[in-house]
């Protein structure tokens, strides 16, 4: 039985009202697209010091306003009592309990907060109430021990107010970032807030950026990540970890010096003795990177790397309460795990098993632990991690669960053509017959160092719901098989990759699944780039989609944020044209590409710009291949406004229902 909510009687009226058509339907059902505004995404569980509550947010799609809003709910550990905590328009986030347990904190742009700014709940009643009115909002934020301060990271107030464009000044080397857009010289400070007095202290000023500000169990001192070293800071792929006293004028004390990235969220051990961080890999192979756990003393000397063996990305580390060991989460092949480690080191012992995926963790002093976890066919839910198995808490999903059927998802892994072994997921549509050939669809992550998981995925379930199959392959250069999976790309895109690929849409085939004259094709973002790549060496796909990709690699150097990787992974285009012109196959070979292809793009994008698009879309116009280009104004790499999220899936699906479904044979040439 679902638990009992309280809530505002018009929000439960309201809510009663748009799931009234589920309730009157008496068989289960396909996904449908429309079902994005009904799904509802769980997030940021955090677990109240005494263990009785976990809060959490909720974030639910408008399509009458065309917007999406995060409220902050809370249930308590037994599961029997939930209550949303806010249902302001203007959206909520990070809830933090103070420890004390006296308040939730959260932060919120309501009231014309600027950025979003902090608000206290007073958990004995009463309403929230706003407590900073900053000139920029708040980034990140701790408590203190004893919850009369607050760490916080702030970025400096815009030097010009007035509402008159001004000319852009650029004279950076790293000069613009997808979302921020243009970069200026502006940085990313830490101050310390005192609740009493409402005032802010600025411990360091200057130019420098801090980040991920974590307090000592006894409140002297707090950790934070930084670069701070002299010269340019843009031509650097490094951070290292700092504590100081929280007061103006002290001084940060370094307790890393590794040339790559040493950073946060930082966990103290319960002595203040150590601090447990996250230790990046090789700078040069930025785009490629996989954490590791490390912990270093306090006072000084060398760090200790805890999870060498585990040869998997880490994040997240807890001490345990009497420090003897850290818990984390990990990537491991196809799956999020949690994993914990003997402080002093040893072997890792995984404390949940399953084709699952945990994606936030929280943990008190008393042992509890929370966390945030979905399947292939179900959406995130916060759960109780107790004894290796999981305990449902929260019930966001659950009234629309239960009119949903959704195809079968199943591991794969096969051999490809020069030797590797490639993993993957293959979802069969609803209500296949075993033995049925049907159209599948190569649906590829990005990344590249992303994974395809046992996660929910609305977009896989939309196609399964429309007859096809789909297939996920964790080509080379994907996470959660180990660094050196990951970085057998280096300076090699389109190769190792599309051998992968094919070699998934070969196994499908073999298996009487995948048919091979009704295939598709597709990805977002290096699942573009990619795409490009695979169209460009093989005619076997009737219909591709690729948005937010590039093919003319040399066109995107100093057109989008990726210059450190440039320069150091391939060089600069005039110390290496060869190269560059090599990567860039798909647009110099257009005229091998007959695949019909559907391209789209933001036009704010600074990730890979829309002119990636623009110009594999011109070279197919040009050669009279069947193509479409899709602009969406306003929108950076990941697309936000709900009704073009659905424009999208509409898009795709009505893209291969065209050319993959007819199985029509496309006229041209092959690729040698």
């Amino acid at each position: 039985m679902r638990p009992p909510v309280v809530r505002a009687s018009l929000v439960l009226l309201a809510s009663c009202a748009l799931s009234a058509p589920l309730f009157a339907q008496s068989a289960k059902r396909p996904v449908r697209i429309g079902d994005m505004y009904q799904l509802k995404n769980v997030g940021d569980p955090q677990l109240s010091p005494d263990g009785q509550w976990i809060a959490y947010t909720v974030s639910t799609t408008d399509s009458a306003k065309d917007k999406s809003n995060t409220d902050i709910w809370m249930t308590s550990w037994d599961g029997t009592q939930t209550i949303q905590v806010t249902s302001s328009p203007d959206g909520e986030r990070s809830p933090r309990w103070s420890p004390d347990g006296k308040y939730l904190s959260f932060l919120s742009s309501r009231e014309g907060g600027k950025g979003g700014q902090l608000w206290l709940l007073d958990r004995r009643g009463g309403e929230a109430r706003r407590v900073t009115d900053f000139k920029s909002g708040i980034g990140d934020y701790a408590w203190s021990p004893d919850a009369s301060r607050i760490a916080l990271t702030m970025d400096d107030p815009p030097a010009d107010t007035s509402k008159t464009p001004k000319p852009i000044v650029i004279d950076r080397y790293h000069f613009k970032n997808d979302q921020a857009g243009f970069l200026d010289s502006t940085h990313t400070h830490l101050y310390v807030f005192d609740l009493a007095t409402k005032q802010a202290t600025k411990l360091l000023p200057g130019v420098f950026d801090e980040a991920n500000p974590a307090w000592s169990p006894d409140g002297k001192l707090i950790a934070f990540e930084s670069t701070r070293q002299p010269g340019d800071l843009d031509r650097v792929n490094n951070t290292d970890v700092y504590v100081i006293e929280p007061h103006a004028g002290a001084t940060p004390r370094q307790l890393t010096t590794y040339e790559g990235n040493d950073g946060g969220p930082f966990a103290w051990s319960p002595d203040g003795k150590e601090i447990a961080y996250l230790r990046g890999g090789n700078p040069i192979y930025t785009a490629y990177n996989e954490d590791r756990l490390a912990v270093v003393p306090v006072a000084g000397g060398t760090p200790r790397i805890l999870t060498e063996a585990l040869d998997r990305p880490v994040r997240s580390p807890h001490f345990s309460a009497d420090g003897k060991s850290i818990d984390f989460l990990y990537v491991d092949d196809r799956s999020e795990y949690v994993g914990r480690v003997p402080a002093a080191g040893g072997k890792v012992e995984q404390l949940i098993d399953g084709k699952l995926v945990i994606g936030d963790i929280s943990m008190n002093d008393g042992g509890k632990i929370a966390v945030l976890s979905g399947t292939s066919t179900k959406p995130n839910e916060v759960y109780a991690l107790e004894n290796g198995a999981l305990r449902q808490i929260s019930h966001q999903n659950d009234e629309w669960m239960s009119h949903i059927v959704m195809g079968e998802t199943r591991d794969i892994s096969f051999k490809t053509k020069d030797g590797n072994e490639a993993h993957g997921l293959l979802e069969t549509p609803v209500g296949y017959v075993a033995g049925t050939k049907v159209p599948t669809l190569l649906r590829i992550h990005g990344g590249p160092n992303g994974q395809d998981q046992h996660s929910f995925s609305l977009e896989r379930e939309v196609f399964a719901a429309n007859g096809y199959a789909v297939l996920n392959v964790n080509y080379r250069g994907s996470n959660g098989r180990g660094e050196k999976y990951q970085q057998a790309i280096f300076a090699d895109w389109g190769d190792k990759e599309v051998i992968d690929l094919l070699a998934g849409v070969d196994y499908a085939v073999s298996i009487g699944i995948a048919d091979p004259d009704r295939l598709g094709i597709g990805g977002w973002s290096y699942g573009a780039i990619s795409t490009d790549y695979t169209i460009a060496s093989t005619q076997r796909f009737k219909a591709a989609i690729a948005g937010a990709g590039s093919a003319l690699q040399l066109s995107m150097y100093g057109d989008d944020e990726y210059i450190y990787q440039y320069n150091n992974e391939l060089g600069p285009p005039w110390k290496s044209q060869d190269l560059w012109i090599k990567l860039s196959y798909p647009f110099f070979h257009a005229d091998r590409i007959t695949t019909p292809t559907l391209f789209m793009g933001g036009t704010k994008d600074f990730n890979v710009p829309v002119i990636g698009g623009e110009q594999m879309y011109q070279a197919l116009r040009t050669l009279n291949v069947p193509t479409q280009l899709i602009i969406y104004p306003d929108q950076h790499h990941g697309l936000s406004l709900p009704s073009f999220n659905y424009d999208r899936l509409v898009r795709y699906v009505a893209w291969y229902d065209k050319y993959v479904k007819s199985g029509a044979v496309q006229a041209g040439k092959s690729r040698p």
